[in-house]
C-alpha cells in the first residue's frame, strides 16, 4: 500500500493514529508489540497510526486494549 501524502489523509485518521502513537511510545510498547497484541499485521498497526488506514471499530478497540485504554479514552485523546 503506498504511503498516502498529508493532503489525501482524512484529519481525523492522522489525528487518530498520531494519539494511539502517543499513548503507545508512553506505554513503552513497540509497534511490533503492538500489532502482536492487537492480532494485526505490523505493517497495517504503521498505516493506521500514520492515518493511511480507515480503522474499523473492531481492530480499534483491540488496538486500544492493546495500550491499556477505552476506545473512548482514545478517541478523547485524538479530540474526535
Amino acid at each position: 500500500m503506498p504511503n498516502l501524502s498529508r493532503q489525501r489523509q482524512h484529519l481525523s485518521l492522522v489525528a487518530l493514529g498520531d494519539a494511539l502513537r502517543r499513548r503507545r511510545l508512553e506505554r513503552g510498547i513497540s509497534q511490533e508489540e503492538l500489532a502482536f497484541r492487537a492480532q494485526v499485521d505490523m505493517s497495517y498497526a504503521g498505516r493506521v497510526e500514520r492515518g493511511d488506514s480507515n480503522v474499523t471499530i473492531l481492530t480499534l478497540l483491540k488496538l486500544a486494549h492493546s495500550i491499556e485504554l477505552t476506545m473512548k479514552e482514545l478517541m478523547d485523546e485524538a479530540n474526535l
